[in-house]
């Protein structure tokens, strides 16, 4: 009943494979990678996961149904973030997680009426005005640079936005970990934001994205959404910038699938 894909062979051997699909290291009884509920690798289709570091990799396993047998390329500081959910772990439900890249992101997790069906939503923020890479502003060009990297302007919340290809949402352990972009020169997805650590999110929420296998990401300038204490006044935040020409967003799988 384990799946070990070409890939996670790849990584760990023939002889570590063999042994798992043979049972001697197989988990028996695990809790899923993804949605985090009980899963039995004797008993149900499981998936084994591989999450590798710059020097360290951990082996996690999930439902088949839930995601696939993969490797997950994740940064060192990401990995240490997985290991800690394993434990028990982690950050606190409802912290809304920064992050350093070019700059600081403020990102809120929520669920999101769109043509009368819920979907997982992220809410892409940042904490202060963004600048043209190699300038110093004075104007903001988030939603312009977002833009040049397929991101499409929202006006209407009723209506989903489009998928953008490459990117994706790395959900593993039952935790939101990173938006990835394309790779840039390499085969591996790049972190366009990742957690400080591993970000707990809501059960609904959670179960919101094993339903749909995609995530709505939505992203304003500074100053236009807010940390929203309410999914309805989240809601009703983002039909504002909408409504302002301040919104854009795309739709995205989740990481591997």
């Amino acid at each position: 009943m384990l799946d070990v894909s070409d890939e996670v062979r790849a990584e760990i051997g023939d002889e570590e494979a063999e042994r798992l699909l043979g049972g001697d290291n197989a988990p028996g009884v695990y809790d899923c990678t993804s949605c985090r509920a009980p899963g039995n690798s004797e008993q149900q289709p499981t998936s084994t996961v591989l999450f590798v570091g710059e020097e360290t990799a951990v082996l996690a396993f999930a439902h088949a149904t839930c995601i696939p047998s993969q490797v997950v390329p994740v940064s060192e500081e990401q990995l240490q973030g997985a290991v800690q959910s394993i434990t028990g772990e982690g950050a606190r439900p409802g912290v809304r997680e920064e992050v350093s890249l070019q700059a600081e992101l403020g990102v809120t997790s929520g669920l999101v009426l769109v043509g009368g069906d819920v979907y997982p939503a992220l809410v892409v923020e940042p904490l202060g005005p963004i600048a043209r890479p190699g300038t110093t502003g004075p104007v903001d060009v988030f939603l312009d640079l977002l833009t040049s990297q397929g991101f499409a302007p929202v006006t209407d919340l009723d209506t989903p936005p489009a998928p953008l290809p490459g990117w994706s949402v790395l959900v593993a352990m039952g935790r939101l970990h990173a938006v990835l972009q394309p790779p840039v020169g390499g085969a591996a997805p790049q972190a366009w934001w990742q957690a400080h650590q591993a970000m707990q999110v809501a059960d609904e929420w959670r179960a919101a994205v094993n339903k749909t296998q995609r995530v709505l990401v939505y992203a304003a300038p500074v100053g236009t959404i807010g940390a929203q204490p309410r999914e309805d006044l989240l809601r009703e935040a983002l039909d504002r910038a909408a409504t302002a020409g301040r919104l854009v967003g795309a739709a995205m799988p989740l990481a591997g699938t």
